[in-house]
């Protein structure tokens, strides 16, 4: 592999991020001071994806009930694509489709927030937790990408929406996860001050 072909991948990351710095920071705001509220408010986080978006979802779920970069108690926080006997058994017994929603319902309590992360807006099972969070009366937090496909209608007004503005999956990864970061940093600045 070339040294010049690696370089543009470190210039395309840039360059989205630094485009994403301008559309995205007042939504992850929001959402810091959302998650936080339901945090204050003895609610916790749920959070789901599929592939690189699940993992996103255990690493945001690993920040908030271990630890950022300081220490501090845990934040409780479930990440629904761990439980391989849940999944597979959602998934055989009624559809795949249900692999997240059938959890929301199971574990979501009203000011619980639903982090749902999928890069094209389009992942079934994710708009379907999407829905039953809304059941249950969650508020919604989407990281998408590639304008944000279905969750652009499945969103309620109450809801937050963070649109990476790309339609190259491995971009809209990275950005994905350096909002986990700025929202893991925002929600301990807002429990142990700016340090």
């Amino acid at each position: 592999m070339s040294v010049e072909r690696i370089q543009q991948h470190f210039r395309d990351s840039a360059a989205v991020k630094l485009e994403a710095l301008e559309t995205l920071s007042m939504p992850i705001a929001a959402a810091v001071d959302t998650m936080f509220t339901a945090l204050a408010n003895g609610n916790r986080i749920l959070a789901c994806g599929n592939g690189g978006s699940a993992a996103d979802a255990q690493h945001f779920a690993a920040e908030l009930i271990g630890r950022f970069e300081r220490e501090r108690p845990g934040l409780p926080a479930i990440a629904l694509s761990t439980d391989s006997s849940v999944i597979t058994a959602i998934a055989n017994d009624y559809s795949f489709d249900q692999i997240f929603s059938k959890q929301v319902r199971a574990l979501g309590q009203p000011g619980d927030v639903l982090l749902a992360i999928t890069t094209s807006g389009e992942s079934a099972n994710v708009l379907a937790a999407i829905d039953d969070a809304h059941e249950r009366e969650m508020i919604v937090v989407a990281l998408t990408g590639k304008g944000g496909g279905r969750v652009n209608e499945a969103l309620s007004d109450t809801d937050i929406h963070i649109c990476v503005p790309s339609d190259r999956t491995v971009r809209i990864q990275e950005v994905h996860l350096l909002t986990i970061h700025c929202l893991c940093d925002g929600i301990d600045a807002m429990l142990l001050g700016d340090d």
